[in-house]
């Protein structure tokens, strides 16, 4: 018998989130990251914002692609608390949204690699080697699938 999924669970009984899950979150509102991280500078805000994204646009779809993982974190906030009833409804879709956010941030990527005109980079590369790896565990993650699933309807 394989016990290693009992770490999985809370105090009551509930599946914990998976810390993967967080950093899946933090890769696709890495644009509200750099955002927060631009406000601490007072002198240069703007130039922190520029070293990652050179076009407004493309941090501005950042931010707007990035405004989901915000949505799914807080819902994954309300789920460890069990309040708000609203979220239990939404929450066996929670998978979904995150691969349609991770479709969003690939469709981002390619931009990206448009307005380079096609001239490779570390950034670019490592975001789709992280993609690629988001990706792969959005699809065979046994932890985030039994997590998705334990809010039921009928608590």
């Amino acid at each position: 018998m394989n016990f290693s999924n009992i770490t999985w669970l809370d105090d009551k009984g509930h599946v914990k989130p998976p810390i993967m899950l967080y950093l899946l979150l933090v890769f696709i509102a890495r644009g509200w990251c750099v955002f927060v991280a631009s406000l601490t500078q007072a002198s240069d805000r703007a130039g922190l914002v520029t070293l990652f994204y050179p076009h407004k646009n493309d941090f501005l779809m950042a931010l707007a692609a990035g405004a989901g993982a915000l949505f799914i974190y807080a819902a994954v906030i309300a789920e460890r608390k069990r309040k708000p009833a609203w979220v239990r409804h939404l929450f066996p879709y929670m998978k979904w949204l995150l691969a349609l956010l991770l479709v969003i941030d690939g469709g981002l990527l390619i931009q990206r690699i448009l307005h380079t005109y096609y001239v490779y980079s570390w950034s670019i590369g490592l975001d789709a080697l992280f993609l690629f790896w988001a990706s792969l565990y959005l699809y065979k993650s046994k932890h985030l699938n039994l997590y998705f699933s334990d809010w039921k309807e009928k608590e």
